[in-house]
């Protein structure tokens, strides 16, 4: 199966490696495109059998699968020039361009297209990756899951759900960022070494999130397990309360999600 990757920045690279590093397809089965020659190289190097060129025609002729891992801008000027067949799929990564406004810059407006989401720990193959599609077969949206699955984790949604999921997943990344950034200043403050501090924090709230993702549990069983009577932690959770901690993290969400 054939995969043209058109961008090769920060998202589209990931994608490359992800694909080449994972079980479906073959690193001779990807062909990057990039304006500049300096990240195919470093791609190339790191798998010799990836193809790559300057040129986006050249890389989605004959794909069977195109992704486009462009600025939501350059959408536009980038398929306008491309010579695609029906038989073949978009994937676009560009946040915030429907697949209305897709169909308008193909020449069969009722072709195979799917909106991916991912967010940036896609670099690590631990993505949280939104699916839509449009006029793809149950078939084919198992494919692209697959695909994704072997970089973190893919789910299916309606399109007019993604605006909410991405406040949670791609923006809800940073959140979490924040909340390891923050306890990290009190680390500092009680005498805790940054770096100790950082990879202290970070571990926890891995541990975390895999309570949830290996067990049929609730955020709120497992906090239970922790607030034993009279002691540290319930008061923390008590201090979060009333600085409004869950009360700010439902106004970011909801205020990314528009």
């Amino acid at each position: 199966m054939r995969t043209a990757i058109i961008g090769a920045g920060n998202m589209g690279g990931s994608i490359a490696r992800g694909l080449a590093r994972g079980t479906i397809l073959q690193a001779a089965d990807i062909i990057v495109s990039n304006p500049s020659q300096g990240k195919l190289d470093a791609l190339q190097a790191e798998f010799p059998d990836m193809q790559v060129t300057n040129n986006n025609q050249e890389a989605v002729t004959g794909a069977d699968f195109i992704i486009l891992a462009v600025k939501p801008w350059l959408i536009k000027p980038v398929l306008k020039e491309l010579k695609i067949k029906s038989r073949q799929i978009i994937l676009s990564v560009a946040a915030g361009i429907a697949f209305e406004e897709l169909a308008h810059y193909v020449t069969d407006k009722e072709m195979t297209m799917f909106r991916l989401i991912p967010n940036t720990a896609i670099s690590e193959r631990q993505s949280m990756t939104l699916v839509a599609s449009r006029n793809a077969t149950p078939e084919q949206e198992q494919l692209v899951l697959s695909l994704f699955n072997e970089m973190g984790m893919a789910i299916l949604l309606p399109e007019e759900k993604f605006a909410a999921a991405t406040a949670m997943t791609s923006c809800g990344i940073a959140y979490a960022l924040k909340y390891i950034q923050a306890a990290m200043q009190a680390g500092v403050e009680l005498g805790i070494r940054p770096a100790d501090g950082m990879k202290m924090v970070a571990q926890s709230v891995k541990g975390a999130a895999e309570l949830i993702l290996n067990n049929d549990t609730h955020p709120a069983l497992e906090i239970d397990k922790v607030c034993t009577p009279g002691g540290l932690t319930i008061k923390g959770i008590n201090s979060l309360e009333h600085d409004g901690f869950t009360s700010a993290i439902i106004n970011a969400i909801k205020s990314s999600a528009i």
